[in-house]
């Protein structure tokens, strides 16, 4: 025999009850069926409402009663349009009920009995329809009264079970009873006086739990609308997942942190029995679903499930006064239980200088109030402290029955919330180590169970939240390969790159699920007004897990915000230079707030596009290595100018064809005057250890004086041409000299400079084409021959390709 219970959801439409028959002539075809139904979804809410409706004298009762009536009609029409006898019955009992909202509307009373009375409809409704269609079916059903089995006490609302006499009751009933499938309502009981009670909340789940206790069935069901017990909240993860088995102490912390599924005090008669219960959906009958029992399930999983509470109060007593003060505690929970105040988490440290617990939020004002009264002469006394109070909180527990067995949980825990800047208010852990609950912001709830579940539970594999300002040439190109290189990265590195967030100058567009990049340009059609601190606050808004703004714009005012973004955690990925080169305090503020966040800062591309030239840097300062000395030709723009150029062809337009295949800034003068690569001089020095300003670095100019002077880009161009004297006299001395015209950076004994150089045949800069860059290092491991770095040092896709490279490499922090 099974007892099958199904919920509110379940019997919420008529095309549900369908599958509701389905199943139970399916599963009756192999054992006799015990079937215990809620009333039809949301029935007893809308019951409660008219109640409260006809107490306060408000006539919308009626409208509300008439909503009941219509619901349960539209199933009839549906189920058993035919059936005269169920529309009948049905329709007195809607008189029955409408004549009891009418007494209660006339009296102006609304007592906990008659509130059983009232919501017990709801049940009997249901399970009279239900039971009544499958007789129609010529199904071998009868429907029995559940308030005929289950006696209780008169608690109306919570009934407690007199289970001597409720166990006779179900036991005799079953022994004689020959029917295949029994229908019995959930929720409804009576007392020994006769008089309707209910079992209060989870009520149905209740009814079939003592059914099943009663008569020892092998199996108890639980049909919902849920695949079974999640590894997490669903709706909040969506990588969660259904467990396959549960221990019935690992169900029960589940359902007590946060998993509706189960309300544990109800299904505690089938517990003490250890009969197993399985957790179905209604909707997807042919899904696994959760079974939990007291076996053995050979599961290698440490953490079974993540759950959580919202809407919690942290609650803090502490003073000098609390230390060995036997007693103490007992007058602080007995004042909250005699306010009825329920305490859900309780921490104190071994100093007793402090206790805190938390509870729920609603009940906050009333624990205080009642606290501080109860303390009131040690408060006056400065023994202890008025309470604190917290609010706005969650908590969330990792459940396991092999965490104990297990090195480390706690320790992945703390540093995963860490990293993603979740702050921990309290923790707690129980001595059998099935539980490890911390209390945290309510704001952080969805970045935590996603981090953590990515950590625990999905195969070893972490979602990249990315956030891009600066649509252009560049950060085109970067979507492309981030794009491309998706199902690559995912198989073989274990990383789940999204695009979450995208801005150009005049809009931009979110997606916390990831935009879809086959489509993304069309969407900026629709897309918000576009603003640096517009972007900013939707990023901090969505509070996503592993995040990652990457900048790909020249603006300062980009640049100036990287602060606020390390504050939060989130990393920086920056091909602007403008915060690397700018004043060394702010350098150096932005690396020691990466440290102090834990939020990676990376530029790469700030020197070399997609050479790893800082990287290389950093690996010798890093393994010991002493830089003696940098030479290098860091501008791939400027390479490619000189390398065209020649007494064949004039500046002027050596410099627009740079410019029109992207190898210059929109405003080529940030190229040509030199400041580009005293900047990632500047860098470099700077990552070498040395406190260097922009000011420090000489900077030898080619460009006429005309040229530094012009007024615009436009200009800038005029002065080209009129001064192409100058350029063709540069370029014939280095001709005759046998050298090659190049712009080098230098960095020695603590001092650097930048400016043009005629290079001689056999130097390694002599036959440095096109766009490539090339930087020397010269060390204590390599004085003579240096460690060269050299490739493309300009263009979109590989300057692309540099940022990809950061944000592989925080992927794989």
């Amino acid at each position: 025999m099974k007892v099958l219970k199904f919920g509110g959801t379940s019997v919420g439409s008529a095309q549900n009850i369908k599958k509701v028959i389905d199943i139970l002539k399916q599963e009756s075809q192999t054992s006799t069926l015990v079937c215990v139904v809620s009333a039809v979804g949301g029935v007893t809410d809308k019951l409660l409402e008219a109640g409260a409706l006809a107490k306060a004298k408000n006539k919308a009762y009626l409208t509300v009663f008439n909503d009941i009536k219509t619901k349960h009609f539209d199933i009839i029409k549906t189920l058993a349009p035919n059936s005269k006898t169920i529309i009948a019955e049905v329709e007195t009992k809607f008189e029955d009920l409408e004549q009891l909202l009418n007494g209660i509307y006339l009296i102006n009373e609304l007592s906990p009995k008659t509130s059983d009375k009232l919501v017990s409809f709801g049940e009997l409704l249901s399970s009279f329809i239900i039971a009544k269609t499958m007789e129609d079916l010529n199904l071998n059903t009868i429907l029995k009264n559940s308030q005929e089995l289950i006696v209780t006490d008169s608690n109306f609302t919570k009934a407690e079970v007199n289970y001597n006499i409720t166990n006779k009751n179900i036991t005799d009933y079953f022994n004689k009873a020959n029917q295949q499938i029994t229908i019995l309502p959930g929720f409804v009981s009576k007392s020994q006086d006769g008089d309707i009670t209910t079992l209060g909340r989870g009520g149905s789940d209740f009814t079939a739990a003592i059914i099943a206790a009663a008569l020892k069935v092998e199996r108890l069901e639980i049909w919902t609308d849920v695949s079974g017990m999640y590894t997490t909240n669903p709706k909040l993860v969506k990588q969660a997942y259904p467990i396959a088995n549960l221990s019935y102490q690992e169900a029960m912390e589940l359902s007590h942190f946060g998993a509706k599924v189960l309300y544990p005090p109800t299904v505690q008669p089938v517990l003490d029995l250890k009969i197993p219960i399985h957790i179905k959906n209604t909707m997807q009958p042919e899904a696994v679903g959760t079974t939990i029992s007291n076996q053995n399930n050979g599961t290698n999983l440490t953490v079974k499930g993540i759950s959580h509470i919202n809407d919690v109060a942290l609650l803090t007593l502490e003073g000098s006064g609390m230390v060995g003060i036997p007693g103490f505690s007992k007058r602080l929970f007995e004042t909250l239980a005699n306010e009825k105040v329920n305490i859900i988490f309780i921490t104190q440290a071994s100093s007793e200088h402090s206790i805190c617990f938390g509870i729920d939020q609603d009940n906050a004002s009333k624990a205080e109030t009642a606290i501080n009264t109860a303390f009131e002469y040690e408060i006056s006394l400065n023994k202890i402290n008025p309470i604190i109070i917290e609010k706005d909180l969650s908590i969330i527990a990792l459940i396991g029955d092999n965490m104990k067995s297990h090195q480390g949980i706690s320790g992945k825990l703390f540093s995963t919330l860490g990293k993603n800047n979740i702050n921990v208010r309290a923790i707690a852990q129980g001595a059998s180590e099935k539980n490890i609950s911390a209390v945290i912001n309510e704001a952080d709830v969805s970045k935590a169970l996603n981090s953590l579940h990515e950590r625990f539970f999905e195969v070893n594999t972490k979602q990249l939240n990315v956030f891009i300002t600066g649509i252009g040439n560049v950060g085109e190109k970067l979507i492309d390969q981030i794009q491309q290189q998706h199902a690559f990265l995912k198989k073989n590195l274990k990383l789940e790159v999204k695009i979450v967030g995208m801005a150009n100058s005049r809009k931009m567009i979110f997606d916390p699920n990831g935009i879809d990049l086959n489509n993304w340009a069309a969407q900026f059609h629709h897309a918000d007004p576009s603003s640096i601190d517009g972007f900013y606050n939707k990023v901090i808004e969505l509070n996503l897990r592993n995040s990652i703004f990457v900048d790909v714009t020249a603006n300062s005012d980009v640049a100036a915000v990287y602060e606020n973004y390390l504050k939060q955690s989130v990393a920086v990925v920056a091909c602007n230079k403008i915060a690397c080169s700018d004043k060394y305090s702010n350098y150096k503020n932005l690396q020691d707030l990466s440290l102090k966040y834990n939020a990676p800062f990376l530029y790469e591309t700030n020197v070399g596009a997609g050479l790893p030239i800082i990287n290389t840097l950093n690996n010798l300062v890093a393994s010991g290595d002493k830089v003696i000395s940098i030479q290098a030709v860091l501008s791939g723009s400027l390479n490619f100018v000189f390398n065209n150029f020649s007494d064949k062809k004039n500046f002027h337009d050596t410099v627009k064809q740079a410019q029109f295949e992207g190898y210059t800034e929109p405003d080529p003068r940030i190229d040509l005057s030199g400041i580009d690569v005293a900047r990632k001089i500047l860098i470099l020095a700077r990552e070498n250890g040395l406190a260097m300003e922009i000011e420090d670095i000489v900077n030898d100019p080619f460009l006429t004086k005309a040229n530094l002077e012009s007024d615009s880009v436009d200009d800038f161009y005029e002065t080209l041409v009129n001064d192409e004297a100058h350029f063709q006299k540069l370029y014939a001395s280095a001709k005759a000299n046998n050298c090659q015209l190049k712009y080098v950076a230098e960095y020695k004994n603590g001092k650097a400079k930048v400016g043009l150089q005629e290079v001689p045949v056999g130097h390694p800069f002599y036959n440095l084409e096109g766009k490539d860059n090339i930087v020397m290092f010269y060390t204590q491991r390599y004085p003579e021959q240096p460690l060269i770095v050299k490739g493309a040092g300009a263009g979109a896709d590989v300057t692309a390709s540099g940022l990809f490279a950061d944000i592989i490499r925080i992927g794989n922090k």
